[in-house]
């Protein structure tokens, strides 16, 4: 009996493959199943052999893990799908021209368990900006090439209230030793701060930059912003709202890009409670105070001169809508701006938490090319 259990379990985890995550918790379930897939493949295939020995279920309980096994191999097969043209679809875009040094593919399994590589090195901690409460930090990955080289502003997720430049480094690492410059920034939070205090926030770091370029041997006529969740709206704004020809690109990784829209489409409150958050960013909801919503979204910025963008995003995602995504891929193509939308069917928030897995493969090769294309050409 325990057997078919453990396999109605093992089934009901596989689901998440196909459903967004009902409850927080399981949300952060379905980051370790669809990004680790070899954690519940390896699991799933020793219980179906264990099975064998079973008396009594043992075809039901083999049959329904066996099911569940090939829902846990069903992201590497898709990354293999939507990876086979990648390449040359961003180089409609971007053109770019092919380096030895890039990721060779979109996905590899062997690297999945080997990592894709690269040299972690203790960032440079540098205060940008003095406040009555905190000095704000950045976290300032240094070029591992010689010369002057393009810098990747990286501003960190966390609903504007949580989260720091230390989260997930293992991107800044990887573009540091490929010859960019990395600043992880840190901004002020909400509910102290509202908006638009962390974009103010991202200009004076860009300021700041510019400032000590020469001794931190910055290019300064090439930026690329790139915000997780909360910072990719933040980065998305920066960007479209500067008006600074230096800043060459934007990444966007599941970022809330419509406010205006986002505010009347909110998560399942077991999920995140996207009502507090907003009183605690805007100071109210729409109704309460409705040009801060238009303030912060992207979409409404969005204009022929906007700078190349890279979007990220996958229908998995709990926490912030896809059609966030969707609205500004339209925006932007009937504006006519360079960008490129990497939808990623199996994805989920947070996609990115390890750079070894499918998304964290397939989005660094995305990366890796757009950068190379906007800071170059």
């Amino acid at each position: 009996m325990w057997r078919l259990v453990i396999a109605l379990l093992l089934f009901l985890i596989s689901l998440l493959v196909f459903f967004k995550a009902p409850t927080n918790f399981l949300w952060k379930v379905s980051i370790v199943t669809i990004e680790f897939p070899y954690i519940p493949i390896t699991i799933t295939s020793l219980f179906i052999i264990s099975c064998f020995y079973a008396d009594y279920y043992k075809i039901v309980v083999i049959f329904i893990s066996s099911i569940s096994l090939v829902f846990y191999c069903l992201p590497i097969f898709e990354v293999h799908s939507r990876g086979k043209n990648l390449e040359e679809d961003l180089a409609k875009n971007f053109p770019f021209q092919k380096k030895n040094d890039f990721l060779k593919q979109p996905f590899s399994l062997l690297k999945l368990l080997t990592g894709i590589g690269f040299q972690k090195t203790e960032p440079q901690i540098l205060v940008y900006k003095k406040t009555e409460d905190e000095n704000l930090e950045i976290d300032f990955y240094p070029s591992l090439l010689e010369g002057k080289h393009p810098c990747i502003i990286v501003i960190h997720g966390g609903s504007w209230s949580s989260g720091d430049s230390k989260q997930l480094p293992d991107l800044n690492y990887y573009l540091s030793q490929k010859g960019y410059h990395v600043a992880s920034i840190n901004y002020r939070k909400a509910p102290e701060f509202k908006s638009p205090s962390q974009v103010e926030d991202t200009k004076d770091a860009l300021a700041f930059l510019i400032n000590n370029s020469e001794d931190l041997k910055i290019d300064t006529t090439n930026f690329v912003l790139l915000g997780r969740s909360a910072g990719a709206q933040i980065a998305l704004v920066a960007a479209y709202t500067f008006n600074n020809q230096n800043i060459k690109g934007v990444v966007s990784f599941y970022g809330p890009a419509d406010m205006v829209w986002g505010a009347r489409f909110r998560s399942n409150k077991l999920v995140l409670n996207t009502e507090q958050i907003f009183r605690d960013y805007f100071g109210g909801l729409i109704d309460d105070v409705p040009q801060k919503y238009h303030e912060a979204s992207a979409f409404e910025f969005a204009e022929e001169n906007s700078p190349p963008t890279l979007l990220i995003h996958g229908p998995h995602d709990a926490l912030v809508s896809y059609f966030h995504s969707v609205h500004l891929d339209k925006k932007l193509e009937e504006k006519k701006v360079p960008h490129y939308f990497l939808n990623l069917p199996w994805a989920s928030h947070g996609c990115d938490y390890t750079i070894n897995g499918p998304s964290g493969q397939i989005t660094t090769f995305s990366i890796e090319r757009f950068i190379y294309s906007v800071t170059r050409n």
